[in-house]
């Protein structure tokens, strides 16, 4: 398989990519320590906004993370045939505070799909469910083509 072409997607282009997924990878950043993982998300592609539900329990590397509003890139990506594509989205995660709620605001997390209690060990009481929003100070996206046929050596 060799690299055919590789060209910088369009803002409508990635507009569609993230509208047509509810999923990516958070990655999260102090100092020098890293931190990623998958989650879903809610999109608006009228304010460029991404709406984070965030679940975390007492004693979580999550929870630690998300206390120091961190730096984040948000990944997500697709492939078709052998088309793949991917965007990241770069910004500071905020949390939003349950003062600053308003019923459109709260709508905007409708897309953000409910994180499943089943997977975790700990009683639901002790999980902290919090909403975040990423305003990306940057996003951009890129597609890459590759030619199945042709080997590489």
């Amino acid at each position: 398989m060799s690299l055919d072409q590789q060209t910088n997607l369009s803002p409508d282009e990635i507009d569609g990519i993230l509208a047509r997924h509810e999923a990516g990878v958070l990655s999260l950043a102090r100092a020098d320590e890293p931190y990623a993982i998958p989650i879903s998300y809610g999109y608006d592609t009228v304010d460029g906004r991404f709406y984070l539900r965030l679940v975390s329990t007492p004693k979580s590397e999550k929870r630690e993370f998300l206390t120091s509003s961190p730096k984040a890139r948000l990944v997500v990506h697709e492939s078709v045939d052998d088309v793949y594509r991917s965007v990241i989205a770069k910004g500071t995660l905020e949390r939003v505070p349950t003062s600053e709620l308003t019923p459109e605001r709260i709508a905007q997390y409708g897309d953000a799909k409910r994180p499943l209690f089943e997977i975790w060990a700990e009683s639901k009481r002790d999980l902290d469910i919090q909403l975040f929003e990423l305003v990306p100070e940057s996003i951009s996206g890129r597609e890459v083509r590759v030619d199945p046929d042709e080997d590489t050596q």
